[in-house]
C-alpha cells in the first residue's frame, strides 16, 4: 500500500467513526467520512491532476469535527467563529499527526496543513480549488435541506457569503448543479448581489 493510499484509509477509518449520520438516496454513511469522500470527488472534478498534498487535504479537511460539537461554545456570531478557528486548529493538528506517522515530509505536511487551514485563499490557487470544493458540497448534498429551516434574506446573505469565496470557476459549477426553482432562485439572488459589488 503506498503512503496516500494508507493516509486515505487512516482519515477515512477516523471519520467513520463519526456518530452523525447523512442520509443520502435512502443510504446512511457516518456524516464525516461521506462529506470526505464527497469533497475529495470534488476537487478531482475541479483539478483532476491535483497534487497529492491537496488530494490528502480534500479526504481530511473536517477530519474530526463531530470530536468539537458547536454547543460546548456560546451562542453568539464571535463564538461561533472561535469554534471554526479552533476547529480548523484542530483538524489540521490530527491530520499532520496521521501524516507523519506514515512517513510524510515536513514539507509536505506543512503544505497540507496550509489548505486545511486554507491560509491565503485568493493568492494560492490550491487553497481556492479546496474553498471552490467545499462551497460544492454544501450546495450539492447539504443545501436544499438547509435553506427551509431558515428567512430568505438569511439565505440570501449566507449564500452570498459563501460565493464570495469561490472564484468564476467556481461559480459556473455551482450553476450545473440541481436545485428546487426556490433554490436557485436564492442563489441568483445572491449572485445578483455580488454582481453590485
Amino acid at each position: 500500500m503506498d503512503k496516500l493510499t494508507a493516509a486515505f484509509a487512516q482519515f477515512d477509518n477516523y471519520n467513520q467513526q463519526d456518530p452523525n449520520t447523512f442520509t443520502w438516496h435512502g443510504e446512511s454513511y457516518p456524516q464525516e467520512y461521506f462529506l470526505a469522500v464527497k469533497l475529495y470527488e470534488w476537487v478531482l472534478k475541479l483539478i483532476p491532476e491535483a497534487s497529492e498534498e491537496l488530494l490528502l487535504a480534500s479526504r481530511c479537511q473536517h477530519i474530526g469535527r463531530w470530536e468539537i460539537p458547536r454547543n460546548t461554545y456560546p451562542d453568539g456570531r464571535e463564538a461561533y467563529l472561535q469554534w471554526r478557528k479552533d476547529l480548523a486548529k484542530y483538524h489540521a493538528k490530527t491530520a499532520a499527526d496521521i501524516l507523519q506517522s506514515l512517513g510524510y515530509n515536513e514539507e509536505q505536511v506543512a503544505r497540507v496543513t496550509r489548505i486545511i487551514l486554507k491560509q491565503k485563499i485568493k493568492a494560492d490557487a490550491e487553497v481556492q480549488t479546496m474553498e471552490n470544493a467545499l462551497c460544492l458540497v454544501f450546495l450539492e448534498f447539504q443545501y436544499e435541506d438547509f435553506y427551509p429551516k431558515h428567512d430568505g434574506d438569511k439565505v440570501i446573505n449566507i449564500l452570498k457569503k459563501s460565493l464570495l469565496k469561490m472564484d468564476a470557476a467556481g461559480h459556473k459549477f455551482a450553476l450545473t448543479l440541481t436545485y428546487s426553482d426556490k433554490g436557485l432562485h436564492y442563489i441568483q439572488e445572491a449572485l445578483k448581489l455580488i454582481g453590485k459589488e
